[in-house]
């Protein structure tokens, strides 16, 4: 069996957005709704005082959905990471919508379980994209 963790990178993000805590709640929401994840408790969140960036943490049955915003350099990083195979979500697309993101770099990461002394025929594999975010309706 194997897990798939996302890693994701937005640039040209609406700083104004990336400050807005409905926002990303929103964004949160939609990941877990498509995706069929199970949160374990409420999300955390933490807004900072100077920049005004957030930083959000999901703790999921599945394993955890992380976002940082950085205002001040218009992008955000997102990691979501589940221990059992889901399918692909359209992140730049959502991006652009959620934040106005124009361009989103996405690495997708297997993660093969296999008992300890043991190899995988399917090794660890990182797939990168990177693509201009499209406009999306949310």
């Amino acid at each position: 069996m194997n897990g798939i963790e996302w890693i994701v990178e937005a640039h040209g993000c609406a700083p104004e957005l990336l400050r807005d805590l409905n926002t990303l709640r929103q964004l949160f929401d939609q990941i877990i709704d498509d995706l069929k994840l199970r949160p374990v408790g409420e999300t955390q969140w933490h807004q900072f005082p100077q920049t005004g960036g957030i930083t959000g943490l999901c703790l999921l049955a599945e394993s955890h959905l992380a976002v940082h915003t950085f205002p001040e350099f218009q992008s955000l990083c997102l990691n979501l990471f589940c221990c059992v195979p889901r399918r692909e979500w359209d992140f730049a697309a959502h991006l652009a919508g959620f934040v106005r993101a124009s361009s989103t770099t996405v690495r997708s990461v297997a993660r093969p379980y296999v008992p300890a002394g043991e190899t995988s025929e399917g090794k660890s594999q990182s797939i990168e994209t990177t693509l201009p975010s499209g406009s999306a309706a949310r």
